[in-house]
């Protein structure tokens, strides 16, 4: 097996996140070979040889997968925004339950119960969020405005007709697009940082149907503001629009960084309801993205958390202090700890809004922060990013020896790793249990409890 060769293989499993398992006739390895499905028949091109392990990069399905489905996106496939639109929601969850269950297995010292995945109450039209990139479709194309091509880190497709948000997104997102294309000004070029069209933010509220617009240009050129906003309350949308903002960011990074946002119409904030509680969110707070798989995610925490009455909780990477708040009623008293301080003064404006007297948030890396809390928790909460936790915050966080310990994981790679450190340390895990947040992709959420061996 050569690098650049072409080859065929049936997949025979996917582990996670998305690396389907191709073995090819005549060849005693295997290839790894990424948003490809189980059964499939695949074409591909070896692109990465490592320590004898290989990789390939799919061209073409050549034989369907015997349980795969026609997806509803026109745009599945070309937009790298979903992995498995092409697979019916129920072969979704038994996938995703297999590579958690073994990944876990793996992790996990001793007996614990397995809880399985509970499903996303919906699975289209899911997101309360979306964040769209400025580009062209190819080199020098027209303007463009949408998710990154599968695989390209340049080529944006125009999504349209994206299935994981509501009409809504859609029909903002083609204005925005006919309004920037009018003004002939150019998208921002990743790689020659000039140009003006960065992104395009779009929140909304399931519950209360309140929107907010972001768009995020360079300073290069002026952003024409009333032709934009009278562009999107020309729009018939069945939600109301709270707000309407400008932010500028010239960056190098790719990414939407605040360097000054404007209120061009509205407010910059919006409310969205999570188990009877109203969370004010500013554009660029922390919420999760499936408002409705949300409230599954935390019923499940605080059913793992257990008893509270007369407890003091740590909830550690807080956010807008969802977990706080849905916590805090049957609690003493819940200490929030978040490094975005935006987030932190959302988190304290929500509070005052459902009437919770006993939460307080810190700002700062919870590394540091924890040091100055001068408390001592009876129970602590983790929902970590994406990396997880840091290793030396972890140590502090195990010396406080509460009882039970609930960690939540964006990505459960994450928890494989950090589960060797708190079971070295004298914590067993109860149980487990994934909650779908992100149906027709390969993201998923775990929840984990984990108790002191010793009591």
């Amino acid at each position: 097996m050569k690098k650049g060769q072409i080859l065929e293989g049936k997949i025979e499993k996917v582990n996670f996140p998305n690396k389907g398992i191709a073995v090819v006739d005549g060849e005693e390895k295997t290839v790894v070979v990424k948003n490809a499905v189980e059964g499939q028949k695949v074409s591909f091109a070896v692109n990465k040889m490592r320590k004898g392990k290989a990789e390939g990069r799919l061209l073409e399905v050549v034989e369907k997968s015997p349980v795969e489905i026609e997806s509803p996106c026109p745009h599945f496939g070309m937009c790298g925004g979903c992995t498995y639109q092409n697979l019916p929601y129920e072969e979704q969850l038994k996938m995703k339950e297999r590579q958690i269950k073994e990944m876990m297995d793996e992790a996990v010292n001793g007996d614990y119960i397995w809880e399985g995945v509970k499903p996303s109450p919906v699975q289209m039209a899911y997101r309360n969020k979306m964040e769209f990139s400025f580009g062209d479709e190819y080199k020098d194309g027209p303007l463009a405005l949408g998710m990154h091509k599968r695989g390209s880190f340049h080529d944006i497709v125009n999504v349209s007709e994206c299935q994981i948000v509501d009409a809504d997104y859609r029909k903002i997102l083609t204005a925005v697009l006919t309004f920037a294309q009018n003004t002939g000004l150019p998208y921002y070029h990743r790689m020659r940082h000039t140009g003006f069209y960065r992104h395009l933010l779009v929140r909304k509220a399931v519950k209360t149907g309140e929107i907010l617009i972001d768009i995020v240009t360079s300073t290069e050129y002026e952003l024409d503001k009333k032709g934009l906003v009278d562009a999107i309350l020309a729009l018939e949308l069945e939600g109301t629009i709270a707000g309407i903002l400008h932010t500028k960011n010239d960056s190098l990074a790719d990414v939407v960084k605040d360097e000054g946002t404007e209120v061009l119409y509205g407010q910059d904030y919006f409310y969205e309801e999570l188990l009877g509680l109203k969370f004010k969110i500013t554009p660029f707070s922390f919420f999760q993205t499936n408002s409705l798989g949300a409230e599954v995610l935390y019923e499940t925490a605080r059913n793992y958390i257990g008893e509270t009455k007369d407890k003091v909780i740590f909830d550690l990477y807080s956010g807008t202090g969802t977990i706080a708040q849905i916590l805090a009623p049957v609690a003493k008293k819940v200490v929030g700890v978040e490094i975005i301080e935006e987030a932190v003064e959302a988190a304290k404006e929500n509070a005052k809004l459902n009437g919770l007297d006993n939460c307080t948030f810190w700002a700062g890396d919870v590394l540091k922060v924890i040091d100055e809390l001068h408390e001592v928790p009876d129970l602590i909460m983790l929902d970590p990013p994406r990396d997880g936790v840091n290793p030396k915050a972890l140590e502090k966080i195990i010396d406080f020896g509460v009882d039970r310990l609930v960690y939540i994981a964006c990505k459960p790679t994450s928890l494989a790793r950090d589960l060797e450190m708190l079971q070295g340390r004298g914590y067993k895990v109860e149980k487990i249990a994934c909650v779908d947040l992100f149906p027709n992709t390969y993201h998923i959420e775990t929840v984990c409890l984990m108790s002191r061996k010793d009591i």
